[in-house]
């Protein structure tokens, strides 16, 4: 890193000139503190007992695969037992599964429960 020169405005405020690389560096260096910042935020959730899911699971969900269907699969829960759990016919559950149906915030609700995960990981 260059040496930075110092200017005053007229009106009294200082400024640092760098050179277009030296200020490209500490912008890098920024987002890299940010990013190890986000990556200890995470670590500690983690070590707090919050859930993680694999990338298989989160591949699954981007590429719009239902996701009351890759919670089940990834619980390894049969659609009847989910259904059961949840107090729910098995073809309702194929339903909420293949997205003829939506699912009433109640019903959402129970079968959250019954998959361990939030509400708005369903949604």
């Amino acid at each position: 890193m260059g040496t930075p020169q110092f200017i005053q405005t007229p009106a009294g405020e200082r400024l640092v000139v760098l050179s277009e690389q030296d200020y490209a560096w500490l912008l890098e260096q920024v987002e890299d503190h940010r990013d190890i910042e986000a990556a200890n935020e995470a670590r500690a959730r983690v070590d707090a007992g919050e859930e993680t899911f694999p990338a298989s699971v989160v591949e699954a969900l981007l590429n719009g695969v239902a996701p009351v269907r890759v919670f089940r699969e990834y619980r390894g829960l049969r659609a009847g037992e989910l259904a059961e759990k949840a107090g729910i016919s098995q073809g309702y559950l194929s339903e909420i599964e293949s997205g003829k149906k939506s699912g009433s915030l109640g019903v959402l609700k129970r079968i959250a429960g019954a998959l361990g995960v939030e509400l708005s990981d369903l949604a």
